[in-house]
């Protein structure tokens, strides 16, 4: 199953129509013998997903589906909902904010020669609260990951390659195919034995991964005290008016 998150014109920044049908679309690949292996990847040749969307959140609006949704699957309906079928994200530009969180949420990472990662939160007064201040120093050695969480800066594809992050890198004409390529290689297996292993791998229990709880709450707690501050007010404000933001560190 290919999914494409089709906003292209929003560099396919998550609101709460797309965080809904990619919830929704994730549940049906989930239960449908018939998909071996779930593609994400996004509309368009400048952006995988620039995160949320953050001129919807400046006028007030919700950016997901529902407030039962976002509780269960978080971001997106997606960096939060555990499945046992492989994932492989075909990251085709940007991946910033929540489109680096969506990457570190799937198992495999294909991403075009042009594609850029990181978690620039920091820099409108929020945080990687969708699990990219937890899963980054997963992924990378600890000092980088704190280094790009600290200062917001983006990792090229190449480096993200040397580091781990991504399986492979390939020039942006050829990034389906070889995403597609990787899911056939992965579907020549026996789908029960793929699916057992993808749990035992990850601690899967049901459809959770209980050993990651505790950094969901310490995430949801953190957020909650910082969305009480003027700056993460000041954040999505400054980048809706597109100016510099004046922070108070209050």
């Amino acid at each position: 199953m290919i999914l494409t998150l089709n906003r292209p014109r929003a560099l396919n920044a998550m609101n709460a129509a797309l965080s809904g049908a990619l919830g929704a679309a994730l549940e049906r690949a989930a239960h449908d013998p018939g998909v071996r292996v779930v593609i994400v990847t996004g509309a368009g040749d400048r952006a995988f997903c620039a995160g949320v969307d953050l001129k919807a959140a400046a006028r007030g609006e919700s950016t997901h589906a529902s407030q039962e949704e976002f509780d269960k699957w978080h971001f997106g309906g997606f960096v939060k909902h555990v499945i046992s079928k492989p994932i492989i994200a075909a990251v085709n530009g940007f991946a910033l904010g929540g489109g680096t969180e969506m990457a570190l949420a799937s198992d495999l990472v294909v991403a075009a020669d042009s594609a850029t990662f990181g978690l620039p939160e920091v820099t409108r007064g929020l945080m990687a609260g969708a699990g990219g201040a937890f899963r980054l120093p997963q992924h990378l050695p600890r000092k980088i990951a704190m280094e790009l969480l600290f200062t917001g800066d983006a990792l090229s594809a190449q480096r993200a390659l040397e580091l781990g992050l991504v399986n492979r890198v390939v020039p942006r004409e050829q990034l389906i195919d070889a995403a597609v390529e990787l899911g056939d290689r992965i579907a020549l297996n026996s789908p029960l034995a793929v699916q057992a292993t993808k749990r035992l791998a990850m601690g899967i229990d049901g459809d959770e991964i209980p050993t990651d709880a505790a950094s969901w709450e310490r995430s949801a707690r953190e957020f909650a005290e910082l969305r009480k501050t003027e700056d993460y007010r000041e954040g999505p404000r400054a980048f809706a008016e597109k100016r510099r933001p004046e922070w108070k560190g209050r």
